[in-house]
């Protein structure tokens, strides 16, 4: 809050309220841009929020969109006979490049198998697992294996998925001896 307050952005209710001095306007092909009457400055991102913003949708009826001999777009209302630099649509702007949020996605990159399966029950499914005696496919074929699933491994190395075969079976202890675990393609 300190950091708004030096940069003269005091605290307002709304994220989207705009400082003293500052005016929202748009371009004539629908693009919010911001003005800083005192630093005679214009942005394109909110000065709180940085977020920017389009346009959504056309003029409401009976609205025209005009440009002044400066060049500024100005709006008439035809059916209440005014006019103003206000564009009518701003209540309705949608966020052009939304920012990254804050919170973390339920699963990404750093998830396990584990997590991602925790509470799940797989039971009578049959899940065949290609590359199961190594890295990722070694991981998913042990995780699916203690949630109840029927797990085949795929693999081009018969001693290779045997020892993975075992492996699992000795750090769950449970796998459903159904026949052979390992079967190849």
């Amino acid at each position: 809050m300190a950091a708004l307050k030096y940069a003269g952005l005091e605290d307002t209710d709304s994220e989207e309220e705009l400082p003293p001095g500052w005016e929202e306007r748009t371009t004539k092909d629908g693009w919010v841009y911001y003005a800083n009457h005192i630093e005679e400055k214009t942005q394109w991102e909110h000065p709180k929020s940085g977020k920017r913003k389009r346009i959504a949708g056309d003029l409401p009826y009976g609205w025209e969109q005009e440009t002044d001999e400066n060049g500024q777009v100005y709006f008439v209302d035809h059916i209440n006979k005014r006019t103003t630099y206000l564009d009518p649509r701003l209540a309705f702007t949608v966020e052009e490049n939304p920012m990254k949020s804050t919170t973390r996605q339920r699963y990404d990159g750093n998830s396990t198998a584990m997590e991602i399966l925790q509470g799940r029950d797989l039971s009578e499914k049959v899940v065949i697992i290609t590359g199961a005696n190594s890295g990722i496919g070694f991981e998913t074929a042990k995780s699916l294996a203690l949630h109840g699933a029927y797990v085949i491994l795929a693999c081009r190395n018969m001693s290779r998925a045997n020892e993975a075969v075992q492996r699992i079976l000795e750090e769950w202890g449970k796998l459903y001896d159904q026949g052979d675990l390992v079967h190849f393609s």
